[in-house]
């Protein structure tokens, strides 16, 4: 695997216990009297025999891991029991390089240990594993049992069982049922040899040398290839993680967009990792099939309509060397929109902790990239944070910034804005006005702890006033992954979106109050699906609405994460906008390629003042 996956990949499995190899013998056949995997596995999510020695545990191995701090090998029993719900794979955790090949007959003594990837506060599943192993190797060259085929026929439609409120709404002690819950399927298989046939790819190569496929083709698909994700309570099932146990030296992982087909056969052990749940470690991987995935551009806004756009250009800094393709997105893809709300412009040195804020080098850099490809030369406006006050990478002070293109709109500079005062909102001759433009909403209120603060703007299309605010709500990071063992899983990260969003809707219901016509955007990264609490709140009374409901629901996407399509960046219109009329794109040029610039989309909106 390639070095800069390994760091990534060794936490997937690694035990969490101290544990040792044993040397290698060959002449000890195993114990009559051994248990067998299933044994071990047991018919609910957790082992019955976690925390005993076992002995002399038969086994052919399906998979070996060599990289990383997750080092083992993968065995299947010789011999299935009748139990659907008992899986017949287990890990063998070595840490150290395993001293076994991929067909050989085994014997493993050692302790069962129950491993949750990621620590017990993710909530996420564990792994059985046998632990401080001793290992026998009894013949070589065996051929291996046969792949259990994972495909459309064989998971089920619905996702995972309501948790046990005794037990805090874990699944872990429930009976497997493997023929009506998708998770449990594939507990079922935990370990196991498996094979997926050709499939469509849900989410694209990453840094890490993951890509995800779906084995059911017809799951909320969407034109371009993706399977979309557009409730909680509605899961998309067919979505695998795939991963190679193959070195890159000898195959090298494949390269592949949203809408290309993994075809052929892909075959190996199935894992589970923190980073994504079930994953197929595959000793025979497919070969990529190109789908012709192109990226999207945007018409042109007309002389009458002003188009104002979010972009979130994911941690630009001066030493960045994604300028010149930012630029072309924005005048290519984008078409050069009047307003730009850019989310994660960070300070001017970057992570570099040292007490800087300014972020004018990055602007400049940026602005002056967009000239060279040919775009209008925008002025900014941006207000700087209080130092390590906004969360984000520490040290890169990250923060919204507007971009403007004078020849076609106007910025109305009113001085008093700074990172900790709070913007107001006036009446002047039946108007709305800011207070300070740029300002800060309510930057002291606590939704806005380690968070990015609103940047409210105004600004003038063809003599008429448009307040623009540029939003980064709080992360998701600490919620439950999808594939938790608490199910539904806790989404602890809501509680601040929550916050924020009632901050914004006040603030945009002050501008309302003032003059009840007024054209409001509030746009940017919300961190959010629109269906969640967080965009209700937004919209709360009417005040907003979330443009990208316009679209169908098989378009409604502009990040992709673990083999879903989802809604992350909003652009929510005030009700004179709505009731004007707009046109609404979410520009897909990043979130489903692998040679993406950032993994959000733009999001673009034209409409007439």
């Amino acid at each position: 695997m390639p070095s800069k996956s390994s760091a990534r990949i060794a936490a997937l499995t690694v035990a969490a216990v101290c544990s040792t190899v044993s040397s290698v013998v060959l002449t000890s056949p195993a114990h009559a009297d051994a248990v067998a995997v299933h044994d071990i596995q047991g018919s609910t999510r957790t082992s019955p025999l976690a925390g005993q020695q076992v002995t002399d545990v038969a086994g052919i191995v399906t998979g070996v891991r060599t990289y990383g701090s997750s080092r083992g090998f993968w065995i299947q029993g010789p011999s299935a029991d009748a139990d659907p719900a008992t899986s017949e794979g287990v890990f063998v955790f070595t840490s150290s390089t395993p001293k076994v090949a991929v067909g050989d007959s085994v014997t493993v003594s050692g302790l069962v240990t129950e491993f949750v990837p990621g620590g017990a506060s993710t909530g996420n599943q564990s792994v059985t594993e046998i632990t401080r192993p001793t290992v026998t190797v009894v013949s070589g060259g065996n051929a291996l049992p046969a792949a259990t085929v994972v495909d459309s026929r064989s998971v089920p439609a619905a996702y995972a069982p309501e948790g046990d409120p005794a037990a805090g709404g874990s699944v872990n002690g429930l009976t497997l049922r493997p023929k009506k819950y998708a998770l449990d399927f594939y507990e079922s298989l935990e370990g196991m040899n498996v094979a997926i046939g050709s499939s469509r790819v849900v989410t694209a190569t990453d840094p890490y040398s993951e890509l995800w496929v779906t084995v059911e083709p017809h799951e909320n698909p969407n034109r371009r290839g993706g399977t979309v994700y557009g409730s909680y309570s509605s899961q998309n099932t067919g979505r695998l993680q795939i991963q190679s146990l193959i070195p890159t030296a000898t195959q090298p992982f494949p390269t592949a967009n949203v809408g290309d087909t993994l075809k052929g056969t892909t075959e190996g052990p199935l894992d589970y990792n923190q980073f994504g749940g079930y994953t197929l470690t595959a000793r025979t991987i497919g070969t990529v099939e190109a789908g012709g995935l192109e990226r999207e551009t945007t018409r042109k806004q007309s002389r009458t309509e002003l188009a104002v756009a979010t972009y979130n250009v994911e941690n630009l800094d001066p030493t960045d060397g994604t300028f010149a393709d930012h630029a072309a997105a924005i005048v290519e893809h984008l078409q050069s929109p009047d307003i730009v709300s850019l989310e994660e412009i960070q300070d001017n040195n970057g992570a570099t902790n040292d007490g800087t804020v300014a972020a004018d080098l990055t602007m400049k850099k940026l602005t002056d990239a967009i000239v060279a490809a040919g775009g209008p030369a925008y002025e900014w406006r941006s207000i700087d944070p209080v130092d390590l006050a906004d969360g984000g990478e520490p040290g890169g002070n990250i923060r919204q910034a507007f971009l403007y293109n004078p020849a076609r709109v106007s910025f109305v500079d009113r001085a008093g804005g700074d990172a900790t005062t709070a913007v107001g909102v006036t009446k002047v001759r039946g108007k709305a006005r800011l207070t300070a433009s740029p300002g800060r909403v309510d930057p002291a209120n606590a939704a806005w702890t380690n968070s990015r603060k609103p940047l409210a703007g105004e600004f003038v299309f063809r003599g008429e006033s448009v307040f623009v605010i540029a939003n980064h709500f709080a992360s998701k990071g600490g919620d439950q992954s999808l594939h938790a063992q608490v199910q539904p899983p806790a989404r602890s990260s809501e509680t601040q979106r929550h916050l924020q969003a009632t901050a914004v809707n006040a603030f945009v219901k002050d501008i309302l109050a003032k003059q009840r016509n007024a054209d409001v955007i509030t746009l940017g990264d919300i961190n959010d699906f629109e269906f969640s609490t967080t965009t209700k709140l937004l919209e709360a009374d009417g005040a907003l609405w979330s443009a990208v409901k316009s679209l169908p629901s098989s378009e409604r996407y502009s990040y992709d994460y673990q083999g879903n399509s989802q809604v992350l960046d909003q652009i929510l219109i005030s009700p004179s906008i709505r009731k004007g009329g707009f046109a609404y794109d979410s520009v897909h040029i990043n979130s489903e390629f692998s040679d993406q610039i950032s993994d959000h989309d733009p999001q673009v909106l034209r409409f007439r003042p």
